[in-house]
């Protein structure tokens, strides 16, 4: 017989703390009990913006990326460039993207990658939408900066011969050597990458 420590809705807000990703059960317990402790400078106002959020998020018709307008913040952003279309796998992608501030440039969240294996076909995902952006006038580049997995690179793959007779330019994010990074530490793949993407100098 299993022993219950806290309430029905303590153990409620445990079991979904730990469907969230990168808390296992323990992390989810310690997380939940700090939300009790500080019930009043913590766990009302998340409860409140949770509430909200919930209300008030919306997937952007454009891009895909969520917001609480429509079109999103991004989309709306008349200071961006029109002309390159940068196309990311997940909304956290984007995210990373807008905080390292590198380029200012539209997006296009496509919603995960090809994976046969899983059953996930171009129709599954934003691929419909990205061929119809990249036939605007504006639209000049398409970045695909999707992640160096087999997933990601197959899935550049497709959309490059897809986007072939666009009249768009088609780049991808270099793959290599992290800045900073020592070549003793890097996987053979990293390594491979870094070479084919050499510069001269």
């Amino acid at each position: 017989m299993t022993h219950k420590a806290a309430g029905p809705e303590i153990e409620q807000v445990i079991q979904l703390l730990a469907r969230l990703p990168g808390l296992g059960p323990r992390s989810a317990r310690r997380a939940a009990l700090q939300l009790v402790k500080r019930k009043q400078e913590l766990m009302s106002p998340l409860a409140a913006a949770l509430q909200q959020a919930a209300e008030r998020i919306v997937v952007c018709e454009a891009c895909g990326n969520v917001d609480t307008c429509q079109p999103c913040t991004i989309c709306q952003d008349t200071r961006r460039d029109p002309a390159m279309i940068c196309v990311v796998e997940e909304v956290g992608d984007l995210w990373a993207l807008e905080r390292a501030s590198v380029i200012s440039c539209r997006y296009h969240v496509l919603g995960g990658v090809l994976s046969p294996l899983d059953g996930v076909r171009p129709e599954d995902l934003n691929i419909p939408q990205l061929l119809a952006r990249a036939n605007a006038s504006e639209v000049g580049e398409i970045l695909l900066a999707l992640n160096a997995t087999v997933e990601g690179q197959s899935t550049a793959h497709y959309l490059m011969d897809e986007l072939e007779g666009s009249g768009v330019s088609v780049s991808r994010l270099a793959h290599g050597v992290p800045v900073g990074g020592e070549l003793d530490y890097l996987d053979e793949g990293t390594l491979a990458a870094a070479v084919k993407a050499r510069k001269k100098l």
